[in-house]
């Protein structure tokens, strides 16, 4: 137990109880004010509230990488990087994607060849130890494409060997069966820039000592470099191989008389997309490849578009002493919403002035142009909130609908203007809605399936279909605004939850790890909405939140259960997962059971001196089985609202009469 934890964290603490109702109480109060007062010490002057995010070591491999290929390197700077991926190596010398995660292939590569990059030999123990885990998962035939393109900008692969990604893909269009729109937002924005760098094929030489010959199993071979057919002929795979072949072969051959055409429109999609925004897509990998596009297209290093691109690029870099890290990008809207929701339920009032200055700054964010979504949501009018500081093409409606949330809890001085914000979001959002009644995050009806079966789709992300995790949390906003679950659109949504319901009564999270996550913001939005707590698949959900919890009281549960769904709800106990377990739980109408109990105890217990929790396990997710996330924040404003959520059960039980289960 770590030695600021508060005075409740006893060595009795497992069976840990309070005699008296009103001890209890006074417990959770003293939790709850604690942890109020630690999140408004993490607010900005400004306003705003923004923690840390933080990926695996792809990241600083990538930087590392970039710097090379263009130049422009700092060995210090490296050296620091390195610092940071020798710490996080696992012991079988590989690199995982995510806290205490196997080791991936991909990233494993990655961090062999940042390391040789930087200078480190052959023969250091660490490469030695990852050279031999590298080569067990496959070698480097077996990383995904975004790798290998990045390897075949140093001479480490061979252009001809993987999947072809013509820029004239931006031609095709709007009503074209493919098109970019029809890919997700995020695949949009790394694919434009990462097709010029395909056309113009970057090349930079380095000495053979720093490049990972040695990580090709049975030799540099391109026969082996190649992707694999399926072994069922007709197949959508073999199909989109058989393109991809051809493109190749016309690349070969030089037939290429749209390239120009391609080229100067993938050019102008992407500087203008870099207006009002931090960055392409204000999303690391896509900035990296708008960096590497630009000097492909000729674009000098004192350019100014390259140093606005640059410098938006190093804002997410993170120096200390002896390390540097890069975020993925920064969450500012979506840490401002969830903070400002969970101390008005925490009962800070709704006029208080650090609220406001929040809804101040929030309010100021508000989308008032057109973006991507319109193309297929023509109706549709501005009026969304996108995640980081500036992302003004990209709104997404889960952003959306927790900033509704938490402006719910805040009277503005300028009340007609809170509500005419929030009125515009609502309206953009019911104009986001997709056919099946769910909501998906970016995009509307971003849902034809089989574009995951094209070659360079590896990053499992090439679509954005609607989700139940965003769906549940819109229901509770809708809720919130007087909407109930006789409007037409509500009925649709409540029927898309109901049929993406697990046979074990959990719910996939697609955008927080990940069952539990689902579940718990899918019975939110089903108590929100008035829906009958008896209801047995909100029963059964119920169930199976209690049937997962840990022995001591908490929820876990790994990013492996996006890989293995049989291992859904297992992991080590969390304090956000806690926090999402004991709001599913409440939400469903349980108040009184010991899973309830003894989860608040596990809150309570883990509860450091200054409010806060800690929490090394990674809970956040950005492309299910290939990219994760750890949000700084989970660990406090979850617990927060959970303790709060609990204590307004408390009451309102002892109101009723009926009292609650004692914890012990």
């Amino acid at each position: 137990m770590d030695e600021t934890s508060s005075s409740f964290s006893a060595s009795n603490a497992p069976q840990l109880r309070f005699g008296k109702i009103d001890d209890l109480k006074g417990r959770v109060t003293a939790a709850v004010d604690g942890a109020r007062k630690f999140l408004f010490s993490e607010q900005h002057e400004q306003g705003y509230w923004c923690g840390e995010l933080v990926a695996d070591t792809t990241l600083e491999s990538d930087y590392i990488l970039l710097h090379t290929l263009l130049g422009t390197g700092n060995q210090e700077r490296f050296q620091k990087c390195c610092n940071w991926i020798l710490r996080h190596q696992n012991e079988d010398g590989g690199w995982g994607i995510y806290v205490d995660a196997p080791s991936n292939i991909s990233a494993s590569v990655k961090g062999y060849f940042a390391l040789k990059l930087s200078g480190y030999k052959a023969d250091h123990p660490a490469l030695v130890r990852a050279r031999k885990k590298i080569l067990e998962m496959g070698g480097v035939t077996e990383v995904n494409t975004f790798t290998k393109i990045y390897l075949c900008f140093l001479g480490q692969y061979d252009y001809d060997a993987v999947p072809a990604i013509p820029p004239e893909i931006v031609l095709f269009p709007k009503w074209f069966w493919f098109n970019i729109y029809e890919i997700s937002s995020w695949s949009r924005a790394i694919l434009v820039p990462l097709s010029i760098c395909y056309a113009k094929k970057p090349l930079k030489k380095i000495p053979d000592e720093m490049g990972v010959e040695e990580l090709f199993v049975g030799g540099r071979d391109k026969s082996r470099m190649r992707l694999h057919w399926s072994d069922k002929l007709i197949s959508w795979r073999n199909f989109f191989l058989v393109f991809d072949r051809l493109t190749h072969w016309f690349e070969m051959v030089h037939v290429r008389p749209l390239r120009w055409l391609a080229l100067k429109r993938a050019e102008q999609w992407m500087l203008e997309r870099f207006e009002m925004s931090d960055g392409l897509g204000a999303i690391y990998p896509s900035m990296l490849n708008a960096i590497i596009a630009l000097r492909c297209l000729g674009y000098s290093l004192d350019d100014p578009q390259v140093i606005r691109a640059l410098d938006e690029f190093e804002k997410l870099g993170i120096e200390e002493d002896d390390t540097f890290r890069m975020q993925p990008c920064m969450s500012p809207v979506w840490d401002t919403a969830y903070a400002m929701f969970a101390m008005g339920e925490a009962g800070v009032p709704a006029d208080d002035p650090r609220m406001i200055k929040c809804a101040d700054w929030i309010l100021q964010k508000q989308v008032r142009n057109v973006g991507d979504w319109k193309v297929k949501n023509k109706k549709g009018q501005p009026g969304g909130w996108y995640f980081e500081f500036n992302n003004e093409f990209y709104p997404d409606v889960d952003d959306s609908a927790m900033v509704c949330l938490g402006l719910s809890q805040v009277e503005h001085p300028n009340g007609r203007y809170q509500r005419e914000s929030v009125q515009r979001a609502i309206d953009w959002i019911f104009s986001m809605q997709c056919k099946s009644g769910g909501w998906a995050s970016f995009d509307k009806d971003n849902t034809r399936m089989v574009f995951q079966h094209i070659p360079f789709a590896d990053h499992n992300a090439m679509l954005d279909p609607p989700t139940v995790d965003i769906t549940g949390r819109i229901l509770e906003m809708l809720a919130t605004y007087g909407y109930d679950k006789n409007d037409p659109r509500v009925k649709k949504a409540l029927k898309f939850i109901r049929e993406e319901q697990e046979p074990d009564g959990s719910w996939f999270g697609r955008w927080g790890v990940n069952y539990i996550y689902g579940t718990m913001q899918v019975l939110r939005g089903l108590e929100a909405m008035g829906i009958d707590h008896h209801e047995p698949y909100m029963q059964q959900a119920a169930e199976w939140l209690r049937m997962v919890q840990n022995p001591d009281g908490g929820w876990g549960e790994t990013c492996g259960s996006y890989d293995d769904p049989n291992t859904r709800g297992i992991g080590p106990s969390t304090p956000s997962q806690t926090a999402w377990g004991v709001m599913g739980l409440l939400a469903a109408g349980d108040t009184r059971s010991d899973s309830v109990a003894r989860g608040i105890a596990y809150l309570l217990r883990t509860q450091k001196r200054d409010g806060g929790w800690d929490e090394p396990q990674t809970t956040g997710t950005g492309f299910p089985r290939v990219f994760y996330l750890t949000y700084t924040l989970y660990r406090q404003y979850f617990p927060l609202i959970a303790l709060t959520t609990y204590a307004k059960a408390m009451a309102a039980a002892a109101e009723r009469g009926t009292g609650v289960r004692r914890i012990g």
